[in-house]
C-alpha cells in the first residue's frame, strides 16, 4: 500500500502520510517527489513538498494480526509467540481451548497454518515457511507419525499394494519420508496439490 501526501515541508508531508497509513517511519519507504519551495516573502511562488510513502510488508506483524483476529473470532483467548529464524517463522500458541485450535489429528491447526503462510507470503520478496504449533502438539504428532509410518510401510510390504495417507502439510510428509528411509522394500512420494497433497507408500517391485 502506498500514498502520496503533501505538506509545507518534506517532514510535514511524511508525517501526514504516516498518519493516514497509521504507521511508523521504520515501517515505510519514503520517496521525495518534490522538496517544495518557500516562495518570495514566504508567499509568492510557494510550492508544497510532496512525498510518496510505501508501507513495507512486515510478515511477523501480518501473521500476528491475522492470528489474533481469527482466534478472537473463534472465541478463544490465546497467547501468540512468534520467532523468526532465517526464512522460517515459528509460532507458538498457548492458553485455554487449545484442543479446539488443534482439531482432529491437527486438521484445524494445519488449515490455520496454511492460511497464515498465505498471509506471510502475500507481499514477501522471498518465500517464508510458517510452523504453527499449540501446546507442543507438533512434537507429539511427530512421534505419532513415525509410528504410523512404520505400521503402514509393513502393510504395504505385506500386501504388495500402495498405501495412501491423509493430506498433510509438507513438513509432516518430510517426517514420514525420513522415518521410512531405512525401509529398502518401499518408496514414498507425494501426489496432489496443497493443501490436499498427500503421501503414498509404494512397495518396490521385486526382481
Amino acid at each position: 500500500m502506498e500514498i502520496t501526501a503533501n505538506g509545507q515541508t518534506v517532514n510535514e508531508a511524511v508525517e501526514e502520510a504516516l498518519k493516514q497509513l497509521q504507521a511508523k517511519r521504520d515501517e515505510v519507504e519514503i520517496t521525495i517527489l518534490d522538496e517544495g519551495k518557500k516562495g518570495f516573502f514566504g508567499v509568492f511562488g510557494k510550492k508544497p513538498a510532496s512525498v510518496k510513502v510505501t508501507l513495507i510488508h512486515n510478515p511477523i506483524k501480518a501473521v500476528q494480526e491475522f492470528l489474533a483476529d481469527v482466534i478472537q473470532k473463534m472465541g478463544i483467548n490465546a497467547d501468540v509467540q512468534v520467532k523468526q529464524s532465517g526464512k522460517v517463522i515459528k509460532i507458538q500458541l498457548s492458553g485455554d481451548k487449545m484442543s479446539v485450535l488443534i482439531g482432529k489429528r491437527g486438521q484445524t491447526l494445519n488449515s490455520l497454518q496454511y492460511l497464515t503462510q498465505l498471509v506471510a507470503n502475500r507481499n514477501s520478496n522471498h518465500y517464508l515457511q510458517i510452523i504453527l504449533d499449540a501446546e507442543n502438539y507438533r512434537e507429539k504428532r511427530k512421534e505419532t507419525l513415525k509410528q504410523l509410518a512404520g505400521r503402514l510401510a509393513k502393510q504395504a510390504i505385506r500386501t504388495s499394494k500402495n498405501v495412501s495417507l491423509e493430506p498433510m502439510p509438507s513438513y509432516e510428509r518430510k517426517v514420514i519420508h525420513a522415518a521410512l528411509a531405512e525401509f529398502k522394500e518401499i518408496k514414498t512420494y507425494s501426489v496432489g496439490e496443497e493443501p490436499n497433497r498427500h503421501l503414498v507408500i509404494s512397495p518396490k517391485k521385486r526382481g
